[in-house]
Formats: C-alpha cells, sequence, structure tokens
C-alpha cells in the first residue's frame, strides 16, 4: 500500500512537499520544546498525578491518593501516566523534557492529521497549506510544547475526526485498520479529558448524515432508471438496510471499545465505568473554580465572563490568513460533490463497485459540514452554555485543528479556479500568487514564532493590534511558561545580600512550583517561597519572581510604580513585559508585618513609615498601615493609606474596605456604602463589602435596605455564617420565629440557586424546608 502510494504521487511535488516537512516536523518540534518551561499545571497538578496513578496500580489498588488529589479524580491521566513510567523506568532526572518532548509529539500529530484532512478531501497541495497553516499558529504552537492537558486531548479529537471520515468513505465495508485506529483516538481523547464523549456525538451525527446521504444518492440512480410515469422511490425503499444496520454495528462497538481503552489510566472511571464517568463529566461541565483575570482592561471572575468570550479570543488571537481561508471555504468547494478523482460533478453520481464491492461516493458537502460543525459546535456551546473558562481559549484547542483544515482547503479551492483547461494566460498568473498568498499572510505569525520562542502562544493578530496593544487589556503569560527563565536567571545572575536572613538566597513567587523545578539542583545556595503577590512586602525574600498575571491593569499602567525601580530582569515579548524579576533593597515592610502580628502596633508603624521613605507606594505598607490605623480608632489616618494606595490602584478591594470601614467610624454611612458598591462592581465576589453592608443599614433601621444585600451575597455565592446570622436576625426582628427564620433562609438560598440553574445544589437547601 505505501508502495503504491509512493508510485503514484512520484511526480507530485506537493506530496514530497507534504511527505518533507511532516518529517522535518517531526523532529522540530520536540527539539523546539525543549526550551520550554513547565505550564502551571504541570509542576503542582500533571506531574504528581500521574505519580499517584502509577503508585495506585503498584500498590494493587492501596494507594488510593489518586482519587482524593485536588479534583483530579475526574481526568484521565493517560499522558500523565506514560511519561511518568518512561521516567521512572528510565530513572529521568529531568523528568519537565520528557513531558515536553511527548507534549510536541502529540502537537505534531495535530499537524499531520489536520494535513491528512485535507489531503483526504482537497488533494496533497490542500494538505501542506492545512499543515504549515497549523504549525504556524503561534497559539497552538506555544501550548504543543507543555500543556499535558489540551494538546494531547486535541491529538485525539483530530486523529478520531480524521478516521471518522475515513470509516465513512469505506462504509459499509470497512477496513480494520480504520476502526481500530478509530477505537484508539476515541480512547486516547477520553483518557485525557471526559469531554472527549463529544466523539460519540460526533460520529453519530456524521453517521446520520452518511445514511441520509447515502440513501438519497441510492435514490437518485434508481429513479434515474424509472419510466417516465412511474412513481418515484421512496426514501425508506432506497436504503440499504442491510449496510446501514452493518455500519451501525461497528460504530456502536468502536464506541464502546474506545470507552473501555480509556479506562486503563483512569482509576476513578474504572471503578464504576458508567457512574462515575456520568459524575465526572457533569463535575468537569460545571467547573466549580473561578480564576480572576484581565479580560478587556479590567479584572474578572472567569465565571462572570460575557458569552463572546471564547469567540471574541479565537478572533483575536488566530492568524488572519486562517480566519480568511476559512470563510474562503465555503464559496470555493465546501459544497461541491465530486467524483471519486476529484473532479466536479452536477448531478448525483452512479453506483460503481471497487474491488471490495462497497459503493463508491464523493460528495464534499457531507465532510464539509462535518469539519464546521466540529468547530463552531464547541465554541457556541461555550458561549450559550457562559462556561466557565479562562486562560485564554486553551479549553477550546480540540475544536481549532478542523478549522485550520478547512482553512487549507479554502486555499486550494481559491487555487482550484484559476486551474480550468485552456484557461487565458493571466489565470496562470492569478493561479501562483493564490498559492502564494497563504504563505505571504503567515510571514507575521511565522515572525512572531521566531522572535519569541518559547513563548510563541502570547500572540494577539493585527486585527486586535498586536501583541504589545494586549498588555494591560488581556493576560499574557496565564501559563506561567517564563518560570523557567527567570529562575535561570536567578542561577546565573544572584548575588548574597546583606538583607539575607539565612546562608540561602530565599526566592519568593506567586508560582513557585516553576522554581522548585528548575532550582532542585541549587537548593545548597537557594531557597523558594511563595509569595502572594498584593502581600509580597510581608514575606521573607530576597529575590522574587512574579509573572504578570492576576495583577490589576491599574497597576501594570501605572509609571508611577511599574516597572518596579527594584527590577533586575524582565522577559518580553513583542516588547512588553510578561514577568519581572525582582531584587529586594529593603525589608522593614516585612519586619513591621512581624511585629504587626505580634500586636506590636506602633513599633510596626515606625518601621512601615520607614518602608515608605525607601518607597513612598510600597502597597504592603499603606495597607498594613491603614489596618492598624482602624485598629487604633484613626479614621482619618487610615484614609490618608487608603488615598495614597488609590494612587497606585484605585480598585484594589482592600484598600477600598478599609476606606469604607473608616467612613463607617466616622458616621460617613452614605460614602461607606458607595464604596462598598464601588468594591462589588470591580469584585462581587468580596463577602466583607457585603457584611460591611449589612451592618451599615442594621445601625440605620433599614432591614429592607440589608435584606437586598443578603439576597445580592447569595446571587454572588458569598453568604458566609455572619451572613446567615444577619438573615436570622432581620427575619426575627420582622416577627418569625427562630425555626421560621430558619426556613426562610433555605427557602431564599434554594430560589436563588435554581434561578441560576444550580438545582443540585438547591436541593440540599430545599431538603432542610
Amino acid at each position: 500500500m505505501i508502495k503504491q502510494l509512493f508510485l503514484n504521487n512520484k511526480k507530485n511535488p506537493w506530496f514530497w512537499a507534504f511527505l518533507v516537512i511532516a518529517i522535518g516536523l517531526f523532529f522540530a518540534m520536540p527539539m523546539m520544546s525543549r526550551s520550554a518551561g513547565n505550564s502551571g499545571d504541570e509542576d503542582g497538578f500533571q506531574i504528581p498525578q500521574g505519580e499517584n496513578v502509577l503508585n495506585y496500580y503498584a500498590s494493587d489498588k492501596q494507594d488510593t491518593t489518586c482519587l482524593t488529589f485536588q479534583n483530579l479524580k475526574y481526568y484521565g491521566c493517560s499522558f500523565d501516566v506514560i511519561t511518568a513510567k518512561w521516567n521512572r523506568v528510565f530513572k529521568v532526572d529531568d523528568i519537565a523534557r520528557t513531558r515536553h518532548t511527548a507534549n510536541a509529539l502529540c502537537g505534531w500529530i495535530v499537524v499531520l492529521f489536520v494535513g491528512l484532512i485535507a489531503y483526504r478531501i482537497g488533494g496533497w497541495r490542500a494538505g501542506v497549506l492545512a499543515m504549515v497553516l497549523m504549525f504556524l499558529s503561534p497559539r497552538f504552537l506555544g501550548h504543543s510544547f507543555n500543556n499535558p492537558k489540551d494538546i494531547p486531548f486535541a491529538a485525539g479529537v483530530t486523529m478520531a475526526i480524521y478516521y471518522m471520515l475515513m470509516f465513512f468513505r469505506q462504509a459499509p465495508r470497512v477496513k480494520w485498520s480504520t476502526m481500530i485506529m478509530l477505537a484508539l483516538s476515541i480512547a486516547f481523547a477520553i483518557s485525557i479529558r471526559v469531554g472527549g464523549l463529544i466523539l460519540f456525538g460526533y460520529f453519530g451525527l456524521w453517521g446520520l448524515v452518511w445514511i441520509i446521504c447515502r440513501t438519497q444518492w441510492q435514490r437518485q440512480a434508481l429513479d434515474a432508471k424509472l419510466r417516465k410515469g412511474q412513481n418515484k422511490t421512496g426514501f425508506f425503499a432506497a436504503m440499504d438496510s442491510k449496510a446501514v444496520v452493518g455500519t451501525i454495528f461497528w460504530a456502536v462497538a468502536i464506541c464502546i471499545v474506545g470507552f473501555l481503552l480509556s479506562l486503563l489510566c483512569w482509576p476513578y472511571a474504572a471503578q464504576s465505568p458508567v457512574k462515575n464517568t456520568i459524575e465526572s463529566y457533569h463535575a468537569m461541565s460545571q467547573f466549580a473554580i473561578a480564576i480572576r483575570q484581565i479580560y478587556d482592561g479590567q479584572m474578572v471572575w472567569s465565571d462572570a465572563l460575557p458569552w463572546y468570550y471564547t469567540p471574541k479570543f479565537i478572533l483575536s488571537t488566530t492568524p488572519f490568513a486562517i480566519i480568511l481561508g476559512w470563510l474562503l471555504y465555503s464559496f470555493v468547494g465546501a459544497w461541491c460533490r465530486r467524483y471519486p478523482d476529484g473532479s466536479e460533478m452536477l448531478q448525483a453520481p452512479s453506483q460503481t463497485n471497487n474491488q471490495r464491492g462497497a459503493v463508491v461516493f464523493r460528495d464534499n458537502r457531507m465532510e464539509s459540514f462535518m469539519l464546521y460543525f466540529v468547530f463552531l459546535f464547541p465554541v457556541l456551546w461555550i458561549a450559550y452554555t457562559k462556561a466557565n473558562v479562562y486562560g485564554g481559549w486553551r479549553h477550546s484547542l480540540f475544536a481549532y485543528p478542523p478549522m485550520v483544515a478547512v482553512a487549507g482547503l479554502g486555499f486550494n479551492g481559491l487555487i482550484r479556479l484559476f486551474e480550468k483547461e485552456n484557461a487565458p494566460a493571466w489565470h496562470r498568473i492569478v493561479k501562483y500568487a493564490a498559492i502564494v498568498l497563504p504563505f505571504v499572510l503567515m510571514i507575521g505569525p511565522a515572525s512572531h514564532i521566531v522572535r519569541n520562542h518559547p513563548y510563541e502562544y502570547i500572540y494577539f493578530n493585527k486585527l486586535s493590534g498586536g501583541t504589545d496593544k494586549a498588555f494591560g487589556k488581556y493576560e499574557l503569560d496565564y501559563y506561567y511558561h517564563s518560570g523557567r527563565e527567570a529562575a535561570e536567571w536567578i542561577i546565573d545572575n544572584a548575588e548574597p545580600s546583606p538583607l539575607q536572613t539565612g546562608n540561602k538566597i530565599v526566592v519568593g513567587s506567586w508560582h513557585v512550583n516553576s522554581l522548585v523545578y528548575y532550582m532542585r539542583n541549587d537548593t545548597a545556595q537557594f531557597q523558594t517561597r511563595f509569595v502572594r503577590w498584593y502581600s509580597r512586602g510581608d514575606y521573607d525574600w530576597d529575590y522574587a519572581v512574579f509573572t504578570l498575571t492576576g495583577i490589576d491593569p491599574a497597576y501594570l499602567t501605572n509609571s508611577k510604580v511599574f516597572p518596579p525601580k527594584n527590577m533586575v530582569h524582565e522577559i518580553k515579548v513583542d516588547n512588553v513585559p510578561i514577568a519581572i524579576v525582582w531584587k529586594r533593597e529593603d525589608k522593614n515592610d516585612y519586619y513591621g508585618a512581624q511585629l504587626k502580628a505580634q500586636g506590636r502596633l506602633d513599633t510596626a508603624l515606625t518601621l512601615f513609615h520607614k518602608a515608605l521613605e525607601h518607597n513612598p507606594y510600597n502597597e504592603s505598607a499603606l495597607i498594613n498601615m491603614a489596618e492598624i490605623y482602624l485598629q487604633k480608632g484613626m479614621p482619618d489616618s487610615a484614609l490618608w493609606a487608603c488615598n495614597r494606595f488609590f494612587e497606585i490602584e484605585p480598585g484594589n478591594d482592600n484598600a477600598n474596605y478599609f476606606a469604607a470601614y473608616a467612613y463607617m467610624m466616622k458616621n460617613d454611612a452614605n460614602q461607606a456604602l458607595t464604596t462598598c458598591q464601588n468594591i462589588l462592581r470591580h469584585n462581587h465576589k468580596y463577602a466583607m463589602a457585603y457584611q460591611l453592608m449589612i451592618q451599615i443599614y442594621a445601625q440605620q433601621g433599614n432591614l429592607m435596605g440589608a435584606e437586598q444585600v443578603i439576597q445580592q451575597a447569595m446571587d454572588a455565592d458569598q453568604v458566609s455564617q455572619q451572613i446567615m446570622q444577619f438573615y436570622m436576625q432581620i427575619k426575627q426582628a420582622q416577627g418569625l420565629n427562630q425555626q421560621q427564620a430558619a426556613i426562610s433562609f433555605y427557602r431564599a438560598m434554594a430560589n436563588s440557586l435554581n434561578k441560576r440553574g444550580k438545582t443540585k445544589e438547591a436541593a440540599l437547601y430545599e431538603s432542610y424546608i
């Protein structure tokens, strides 16, 4: 078969280009991954869970850590288990390199199968165009180095789509190799994410379309043989029931085998394949963990993003060439019927038998419809359900390969418009221009890749203003890739300081796991420590690494404080910073925080003032001073500290809360309430603002206002024990006894949850009524 492939294409330059590119990228992509850092999911989640699953099986299922670690029991982790096993067997020290190499090979599989999908529909040239477009997609390429969930999942989905295409081309006599590879593809996808179950839906829809199209073709062929005046053949009369039933049987068998194979590295689902898989699906489709991030220049919770978040991000970060090619295909070949040799036809094809006796039908419309569907459906479903997504659109990466395959077919269709026989000479010029067009349009993304390796995934297209204009508007290095470069810079450049409190240089970071990994061989000189961004002055550290994520854009765009004067290194993409390294020049804020915790407030204030002499906009010192002044009953001094803080970050939640509290102490209830309302507009999950507003309304005797705020807290899932007690007190003041007040609270909570679609949680409260 392979020999025949080469013989049939020995004079086809596009076949050889496809082969050379595929082989070249097989080596190039793993090599490129060698310089990538660890992603945010690797050190703290995926690497430990891979080890946990291995221990589960090695201990004869006695070590059940994998069933309780984080929420990872709901994920298959075949990628993590396979790479962990490799590292154990071969005693690999640099386990990240193994993972990144394997990750890049999964990315290569995506590139290859995108090319194969386009080839099967449009020929080798379409395959080449699709492969090039896929590889030069910066977001995809960057994730292919170290994203251990989304890229392997995309590989499984893309392979499955290809083998579904082949399955229905060969049906009803499908080759064993096709069925085996389809089952393995489905298994691999589900073994990474339970969302791989979507492939069953794709398979079923494709089968339904195949049955309708095949029967319609057969019906047209039969009708063509009837004499004039005879009744036309009915749809079901034309259906080849034996072929349809046989195809359905093998499709169901493939799905069952694929699902069962997916359980091999998924202990939780293997314990109860149906029940626990359904539970995992619901848990992942209603992901509870929300992350606060920059979106459109504002700090926004991921579960409160606008419905168009994912579509907008795709349009903003996909190269224009791919968007153009995707749109073109609808006009230049997507809905054409074709003979098996690829030539166009205007009428339904006749039935011809191949060597295996199967009926040969070629109709681009069915395959084009499915390629558009498998891209659009997940994106539109996320938009419709307002799913809790974050980190750009990495959760939708699996939908991107079909889009790129369509883009390759679109450019190929444009070229074919000018390949007609006996066409005028100028057609040839336009044809070559059309061939060059996608490559010219991809110069920008290719340049981004070369300039910014290994941070390719931090990319915004020119339609959105470019990557440099995205700084302060969107998260850039949201997956913490820059941790490696920062750690290596510290290892090479950090020097002991007189401020050190021990023999080791203490390196702090918000995302400390990456530092731990890349400094694992330098523990004699360095010690790592978790440090929160907004309270970094409260910790003891000598150098700090901060990836610029989750930071209010008002701070990042404020020239008074950013870049900080004690920054000693920055990592940039397209001339905007994605991470910084700080060197500690003063520790009065740290010592002041220690004294504050001990209750020595006056001495702490003295040290905080010294910290402000060194840096007038030291956030940790200012926020601590505001709190101390409130504790000492000095609201004017607290407002001074808060107002100084507002010069650098007006929307800071804690500073605004302390300001509101100070206004309350000054009996300025209206200003206190206004400040709390501003906090909640900025961060609807800031529970203390609700509590303070309820307290103020209660002091005013405004029980209706207090009850309205409690309702807002319920709708924001921010009901604390204290807020519950406030509600009970209000209802008792309105004449209810304690039991009636409790029932009223449970009913209010159930109503709030029901109207937000959280029926399971609501049922729990309803059970108390």
